[in-house]
C-alpha cells in the first residue's frame, strides 16, 4: 500500500462511515432494525429469502416472524454497507502500521478505530438478539459517531495542512469541549429515538403546555432494561418519555448556545472564518430540523435528515479540533517523510 493509496483510502472511509451513520438512522426510523431476525445474515441465509422455497423455509425456522420483505432488505443494505467499512477500516489498520514512517497519525489510533469497529459488529448482532434494547440501540449510534470521528480525524491529518492554526489557550479548550457537548447530545438524540420518544411533548417550546411538565426521571434513564419497559418491569409511562424529551430540548440548548458562542468566537480568526460559518449553518439548520419534527409529526425525511445534521456537525468539529492542533516532523534517512504527534 502507498502512502497516496492510504490517504484517498482514508477519505473514502469517512464518506462512507457517514452513509452507514445515515442509512442506519433510516433504517431505525422506519422500523425495520429487526427486518431481519437473526444475525449476521437474514432469516439464515446471506440474503433476503425471495422464492417460495425460501420464504417457506425461513417460515419454518422463524414460524414468529412473517418476512417483510422491505423491512429486511433495508436492514440488510445496511449490514452491507458496514461490512464493506468494516473491510476499509482493515485496510487503514494495515496500512497504517505498514507505513508507520509516514503516517501522521499515531499508528495506535487505526489500531483503535479497528477495535471500535470490531464492537460496533457486536453491538449490532446485539440490538437484533436482545430485540432492540435501548441502551444497545443508543451505544450503537454512539460507535458509528465515534468511527466517523476517529475517520475525519485520520483523514484530516493527511489531507490538511501541515500547519496548525495558533489559538490561545482558553479558546483551544473551549474548542475541545464543544465535542464533549455533541456527544452528550447525540446520546440525549439517541435515548430519544431509541425509547420512541421523539413525540412525546407535541408542542413547543412548552411542553403539554408547561415549562416544566410532570416527569419521571427514574424510569427516563434506566439503561439496563428492555424497550417499553419501565425499571419493574411495567410499561414505560408519559411522565418517563416526557422526560426523556425534555431532557433533550435542554441539552438541544446548552448545545446550541456553546456552539454559538464558539462559531462567534471563531469570526474573529481569518482562517478559521470559514468553518465557523459552516457550524453555524449546520446548527441553525439542525435546531430548524428538531423543531419541524414535532411540528409535522415526525417525518422520515426529516427524522432521518436530524441525524445527518447530528453526523455533519461531528464532522466540522473534529475538522476544527484537527486545524489548531500542532504537528511536530522529523524526517529520517534523508527521505522527506513527516512523522506527525499530536502535541
Amino acid at each position: 500500500m502507498t502512502y497516496d493509496f492510504f490517504k484517498r483510502l482514508s477519505l473514502f472511509g469517512t464518506v462512507l462511515a457517514l452513509c452507514v451513520v445515515v442509512l442506519g438512522a433510516y433504517v431505525r426510523l422506519s422500523d425495520a432494525g429487526l427486518g431481519c431476525p437473526d444475525w449476521p445474515g437474514c432469516y439464515g441465509a446471506l440474503t433476503v429469502p425471495q422464492s417460495e422455497i425460501a420464504i417457506q423455509s425461513a417460515q419454518a425456522v422463524f414460524p414468529d416472524r412473517p418476512i417483510e420483505s422491505g423491512k429486511a432488505w433495508k436492514e440488510m443494505a445496511h449490514r452491507y454497507l458496514a461490512g464493506t467499512l468494516g473491510l476499509v477500516v482493515l485496510a487503514i489498520f494495515l496500512g497504517g502500521w505498514r507505513l508507520k514512517a509516514s503516517m501522521k497519525v499515531h499508528r495506535l489510533l487505526p489500531t483503535a478505530l479497528l477495535g471500535i469497529i470490531g464492537f460496533q459488529a457486536i453491538l449490532g448482532m446485539w440490538t437484533v438478539t436482545m430485540l432492540l434494547k435501548p441502551a444497545i440501540v443508543s451505544a450503537h449510534l454512539i460507535g458509528g459517531m465515534t468511527t466517523l470521528a476517529l475517520l475525519t480525524w485520520i483523514t484530516h491529518r493527511h489531507w490538511g495542512a501541515d500547519a496548525s492554526i495558533t489559538v490561545s489557550p482558553t479558546l483551544k479548550l473551549f474548542i475541545r469541549g464543544s465535542l464533549l457537548i455533541l456527544l452528550g447530545q447525540i446520546f440525549l438524540g439517541g435515548w430519544t429515538s431509541t425509547n420512541y420518544a421523539a413525540l412525546a411533548c407535541t408542542d413547543f417550546p412548552t411542553c403539554h403546555g408547561a415549562w416544566v411538565p410532570a416527569m419521571d426521571f427514574k424510569d427516563a434513564f434506566h439503561l439496563v432494561r428492555d424497550l417499553g419497559q419501565s425499571e419493574n418491569g411495567g410499561n414505560l409511562t408519559l411522565p418517563a418519555l416526557v422526560a426523556i424529551q425534555w431532557t433533550h430540548r435542554i441539552g438541544a440548548l446548552i448545545t446550541f448556545i456553546y456552539l454559538s458562542v464558539l462559531a462567534f468566537k471563531l469570526m474573529n480568526i481569518p482562517p478559521l472564518r470559514i468553518i465557523a460559518l459552516l457550524l453555524l449553518a449546520t446548527l441553525f439548520a439542525q435546531v430548524c430540523i428538531g423543531i419541524a419534527n414535532l411540528a409535522f409529526q415526525l417525518p422520515l425525511a426529516l427524522a432521518v435528515s436530524h441525524n445527518l445534521g447530528a453526523a455533519l456537525l461531528v464532522i466540522i468539529l473534529v475538522v476544527l479540533n484537527s486545524k489548531v492542533t500542532s504537528k511536530k516532523c522529523s524526517y529520517k534517512n534523508t527521505e522527506a517523510r513527516c512523522q506527525c504527534a499530536q502535541q
